[in-house]
């Protein structure tokens, strides 16, 4: 187990350095800077101009704000946030919360939908049920996060008008939030991430869904299952403990993408809510060439890639005892 681990942070430091240079000089393609509006201003003097540009580090050269940065990282610190003038991990750390909220939502949300469905689509294969499921499924699939959450805001709407019900659609406290008690504060929030969570896990359910019922019915015509049947063990066992536990292993490969998933955030779902999480800060930051926000955030999760890799491994190695890690 050490010596995988030890093998695996060696491993991690080319990766990082090639993902530092290609996430900092990429983002330099893009034409102008952050003073690019203010160039453009004609309200700003010239020794204004020079000396914001000397403020952001901007007048050096390319290589070297890439090793003040990469300098910098080493001792914990992601940059300077041109917009906030802050430090990238103040600005960026409370929008990770907001977006780890939902996306663990939805995540467990996700399982509970697509590990059912999956099963029961392979136990009783070509059904009504798994035809229906998977049609409904594949449906949904077809639209777009986004598409399908102005869907929902708009039946929403509908609900409202006609019931008066209070069912939030944006944002992620009510304002009467601060007023509420710790359980009242616990429970606004769920109410305003739980549609959003349901929409992005019943949309993207259809693909698990279908890895889950390809996997088990291809497990389930093993030599070993029809023994383990033979000897007499019950279905529940033959199902969950024989068939279940080896269809999993692509899945619990693919378990190193979560951990960058979690801080991402919902994607545009964010945006169409009104959701404070982390995708409508990027596209601030792209929009407004924040640098090293984006480059911030873009190794936080390249990061948290190479540890979700590592720690996919070791699970894989626990589920399935053939798979060795030392």
């Amino acid at each position: 187990m050490i010596p995988f681990i030890l093998r695996r942070v060696i491993q991690s430091i080319p990766t990082i350095l090639l993902s530092s240079l290609l996430i900092f000089f990429v983002i330099q393609l893009a034409p102008g800077d952050f003073l690019t509006p203010a160039r453009l201003n004609p309200n700003i003097s010239p020794e204004q101009l020079d000396m914001l540009t000397r403020n952001f580090g901007l007048d050096r050269p390319l290589w070297q704000q890439y090793v003040v940065w990469m300098r910098n990282m080493a001792t914990g610190d992601f940059g300077l946030s041109f917009q906030y003038q802050q430090p990238v991990l103040d600005i960026v750390w409370p929008r990770i919360v907001n977006s780890l909220s939902l996306v663990l939502l939805y995540i467990v949300l996700f399982y509970l939908i697509a590990i059912p469905l999956g099963v029961y689509g392979a136990v009783r294969q070509n059904s009504f049920g798994d035809r229906a499921t998977g049609m409904v499924l594949y449906f949904l699939l077809g639209f777009p996060s986004f598409f399908l959450s102005l869907i929902v805001i708009y039946i929403i709407l509908q609900v409202r008008n006609s019931t008066g019900l209070d069912i939030p659609i944006n944002g992620m406290t009510s304002d009467n939030h601060d007023a509420l008690s710790w359980i009242g504060k616990i429970w606004d929030v769920f109410k305003h991430i739980i549609i959003i969570a349901l929409v992005l896990a019943i949309s993207d359910a259809a693909g698990l869904t279908r890895v889950i019922r390809g996997q088990m019915l291809e497990v389930m015509r093993a030599d070993y299952v029809r023994t383990a049947r033979a000897k007499g063990v019950t279905e529940r066992v033959a199902i969950w403990k024989h068939t279940f536990r080896n269809a999993i292993l692509p899945i619990v490969a693919g378990i190193g993408g979560l951990l960058p998933a979690v801080i991402s955030g919902a994607g545009f779902a964010e945006v169409v809510f009104a959701y404070p999480g982390i995708t409508p800060m990027l596209l601030s930051a792209i929009n407004t060439q924040d640098l090293y926000v984006i480059a911030g955030f873009t190794m936080i999760s390249t990061l948290l890639l190479i540890v979700g890799n590592a720690l996919s491994d070791l699970l894989l190695a626990v589920v399935d005892p053939r798979v060795k890690v030392a």
